[in-house]
């Protein structure tokens, strides 16, 4: 899909020869190499756990986001360079408005799929497939200012608006990739689930942990569409260890029926241990 835009964008550039366009064709270059990239990433995060990555590979999507949003800076620097240049050596295009339009037919073919890798990441928790997304949607935005912009030249006859179109482009780029970047950091640093989600688990391991005395220390993060969930678990000094498994087991079930695909790590404690007796204690669920 990546490569049909270029292509159009490309012929929209050669018919034009305009800077603003240009500029657009040259963002939809990184764009071709997102793709290929996205596609590695999300096929190796699939791939099961082996000896060496006992925790999966999902964080392939994460490191592949980070990079992109690398190169989508490094592409609006770029881009800004060709805006100084043109600013310097401004020139009227040759044919703006049939540019124009076929840059916009790019725009509606990119629309399209952007709502698409979009859908597609919330579906499947993919970080790569929703940057991708991301990626392309802010190209959409780009298309329609620049429209707008090239069919007005040479109505106004402002030839500075070329130069002032291309550098829109590369702070629409710049923008799109420092976002990218972060969220993906926040993958990358295992950034903690929303909190009404970590209450939701939260109560749910009091509902289901009945017999035990207290859960504390929960903690939570998500990999893709991975939940990794972990707590303390108090239970009497004088249970059987198979009724503390079987306990451990309730609230697994339960978790997983509200998280979907989660590892949980539960860690059984005797009653000494507890903290709901000691002052200032957090993260404590009494059962």
């Amino acid at each position: 899909m990546s490569v049909i835009v270029l292509s159009i964008k490309y012929t929209a550039w050669a018919v034009s020869h305009s800077g603003a366009l240009l500029s657009d064709a040259i963002e939809t270059i990184l764009n071709v190499l997102a793709a290929i990239g996205t596609l590695w990433a999300v096929a190796f995060a699939a791939r099961p756990a082996d000896d060496n990555h006992p925790y999966g590979h999902g964080k392939a999507e994460y490191v592949w986001a980070v990079i992109e949003g690398v190169l989508v800076v490094l592409t609006a620097l770029v881009i800004l360079a060709i805006a100084g240049h043109d600013a310097l050596h401004i020139h009227a295009p040759e044919a703006p408005l049939p540019g124009a339009l076929l840059n916009a037919s790019a725009g509606v073919i990119n629309l399209l799929w952007a709502l698409i890798l979009r859908r597609m990441g919330k579906k499947h928790h993919s970080q790569a497939l929703s940057s991708a997304g991301d990626h392309v949607l802010s190209d959409v935005w780009a298309s329609i200012a620049l429209l707008v912009g090239v069919c007005l030249i040479p109505v106004l006859h402002w030839l500075w608006l070329d130069p002032l179109l291309s550098a829109f482009v590369a702070l629409n780029v710049l923008w799109t990739g420092f976002g990218m970047m972060r969220h993906s950091m926040t993958g990358l640093l295992d950034e903690a689930p929303p909190p009404e989600l970590v209450s939701q688990v939260g109560q749910t391991i009091t509902q289901a942990g009945q017999g035990a005395l207290e859960a504390h220390d929960l903690r939570m993060r998500r990999v893709g569409a991975l939940y990794f969930v972990e707590f303390h678990l108090i239970v009497p000094d004088e249970m059987r260890i198979t009724d503390a498994h079987d306990i451990c087991d309730r609230i697994e079930h339960a978790i997983r029926a509200v998280l979907g695909r989660s590892s949980i790590h539960i860690h059984v404690e005797p009653e000494d241990l507890a903290k709901r007796h000691k002052p200032g204690a957090s993260g404590v669920l009494v059962m």
